[in-house]
């Protein structure tokens, strides 16, 4: 594995002008809170907000009114009659694959969720990692997985890095990060730093948008989204929410985290483009009164692998908690029809197993 001796923390805006000047940090590094004068955008007093929208703050009314079932009908974009029994989407992971990478090529296996292996360049790498039943603050309560995870824990390679891109129960597992421990490198968003630090994590870069971290000559790019973030009703938008574009020798990896369709990923297309694989979530989009600035459904999802010049896509963020309206079994159909409509070759946008490894050649 790649040493993780070799860490910066820098502003991708500035990669174009060569790594003159840029600071080299020891095991913690963190991009820092700007003072509020002289802030980005999404930066307030107490934390964080969006950009184009504001995803997460509905009111109470309407989330109660759609908990109560009263909220207002929509037409659903998959006829009831032709969306099947929910089966966990699953196969047995191909562990001789994962334990024996092509370094030269991008490797991925869904393990379920938003939670990925990516193996490239000798590195493994894990993201939103959720080994846990539940989702929920307490064990026995809230969304229970409806699929096992594609590979298990025991089986999991070496872990050197691991990817969080906001505090949301089923992004962040705090069993799972315990099991995984200090020996890997975290990368989180602004504001997470001490919630992992009292677990006994030590290395930890804690970025902005559009700042960059590294192991290796691979980066880490920290990239904008649409969401929101807070673990209990004190800590709303307290810490920042984000994607990672991983930027290897075979080429680029973007993980969406959760986020809603808006010009960010315009932005990141044109900033950190071309994008080899994106991991885009497909699901958890119903009501789309409620969910639409939080959480893509297919039709944003296939827009948003336009604006990023992705070359493929995979979804994610289906198949595994059952969160919303939608049948579980729903998104990969609709997927497949928006894709169908837009007159483009299926295999631009996949769906795949919990568990299935692709390998994806450079570039």
């Amino acid at each position: 594995m790649a040493s993780t001796n070799r860490m910066m923390n820098i502003n991708s805006k500035y990669l174009p002008l060569g790594l003159a000047g840029l600071a080299v940090a020891a095991c913690v590094t963190t991009g820092g809170r700007p003072t509020l004068k002289n802030a980005p955008a999404h930066h307030t007093a107490h934390g964080f907000r969006n950009i184009y929208a504001d995803a997460g703050h509905r009111g109470f009314g309407s989330v109660l009114r759609w908990q109560l079932g009263l909220a207002p009908r929509e037409t659903p974009p998959i006829p009831p009659g032709e969306v099947p029994a929910f089966v966990p989407p699953v196969q047995a992971p191909d562990l001789a694959l994962i334990r024996h990478p092509d370094p030269d090529k991008i490797q991925v296996t869904w393990i379920g969720h938003s939670s990925f292996l990516i193996q490239v360049q000798g590195l493994n790498i894990l993201t939103d990692p959720v080994f846990s039943s539940w989702i929920s603050p307490v064990p026995f309560f809230g969304p229970k997985r409806r699929s096992p995870p594609g590979i298990r824990f025991e089986d999991l390679p070496p872990i050197d890095a691991v990817l969080i891109s906001h505090d949301h129960f089923d992004h962040l597992d705090k069993p799972t990060i315990k099991r995984l421990g200090p020996r890997p490198r975290y990368f989180v968003p602004l504001g997470m730093r001490s919630w992992l630090s009292r677990l006994g994590i030590v290395c930890i870069s804690e970025l902005d948008w559009w700042q960059t971290s590294f192991i290796g000559e691979v980066l880490f790019h920290c990239t904008p989204a649409q969401h929101f973030s807070g673990r209990g009703p004190f800590s709303f938008n307290r810490t920042l929410w984000c994607g990672w574009v991983i930027e290897a020798r075979p080429g680029k990896v973007y993980f969406a985290g959760d986020t809603g369709y808006s010009p960010h990923f315009k932005a990141i297309g044109g900033r950190l483009g071309p994008i080899r694989l994106s991991l885009l979530p497909i699901g958890a989009y119903r009501p789309r009164g409620i969910m639409q600035a939080m959480h893509m459904d297919p039709a944003d999802a296939l827009r948003a692998h336009r604006d990023l010049g992705s070359a493929q896509s995979i979804g994610m963020h289906w198949g595994t908690f059952k969160q919303t309206d939608e049948p579980l079994a729903e998104p990969p159909l609709y997927l497949r029809k928006v894709v169908y409509e837009a007159s483009l070759d299926p295999g631009i946008f996949l769906v795949i197993k919990i568990g299935q490894t692709l390998t994806f050649a450079g570039k």
